[in-house]
């Protein structure tokens, strides 16, 4: 299960930077930026599912609580981006990733930290 779950987070890290580097570059929010976020959320949720499966449980330190700011933040990114695709408001899709960036930064807390705290 330990493959599965670090090949998820780094999916996750490969679509959610590609989702929210892209965006920043095109200058807009796009659909195709949209779906990688998406991807990235489910990647990552799935990921640290099976993680905490493995360590049987969320642990009370800098990277579980990282975690679930992270994957809430994620979950909200997505859901925002999806509103503001809908809405075609013109000033929020070319803003939006000020957005991305603050919650890629954010996501990469516990990214690193999960490697630093169990490597042996």
């Amino acid at each position: 299960m330990l493959g599965y779950s670090v090949v998820l987070i780094v999916g996750a890290f490969l679509f959610y930077t590609i989702g929210v580097w892209a965006e920043k570059f095109d200058g807009q929010l796009k659909k195709w930026h949209l779906v990688c976020f998406w991807i990235g959320f489910s990647f990552d949720t799935a990921g640290t599912t099976l993680m905490s499966v493995i360590s049987r449980g969320l642990k009370v330190n800098i990277h579980g609580i990282t975690g679930i700011i992270a994957i809430l933040l994620m979950a909200f990114h997505a859901i925002w981006a999806t509103i503001v695709l809908v809405k075609n408001d013109k000033k929020l899709i070319q803003n939006f990733h000020i957005f991305s960036i603050f919650v890629w930064l954010m996501w990469l807390i516990p990214f690193f930290t999960g490697m630093f705290i169990n490597m042996r």
